[in-house]
């Protein structure tokens, strides 16, 4: 933790969470951390998941555009 408030540059009390002076976080807590952890994962496995229903999307269309030419 930072020494002094990185906003307004006043003394920080040992493990404060917020500067008693402008009222600004100076430390995210952990749970916020592994939430935010959480939430990324969640966005890369949505991302995945995105990427692969597109990919079969363009597979059906490719089969559908064939099938077209054929008749």
């Amino acid at each position: 933790m930072p020494a002094e408030c990185p906003f307004c540059a006043q003394s920080l009390v040992p493990q404060a969470l917020v500067c008693s002076s402008c009222s600004r976080d100076v430390t995210i807590p952990e749970t916020l951390i592994a939430e935010r952890d959480d939430l990324v994962r969640k966005r890369a496995q949505a991302r995945e998941e995105l990427a692969e229903a597109k990919a079969e999307l363009e597979m059906l269309r490719r089969r559908q555009r064939l099938s077209l030419r054929r008749n």
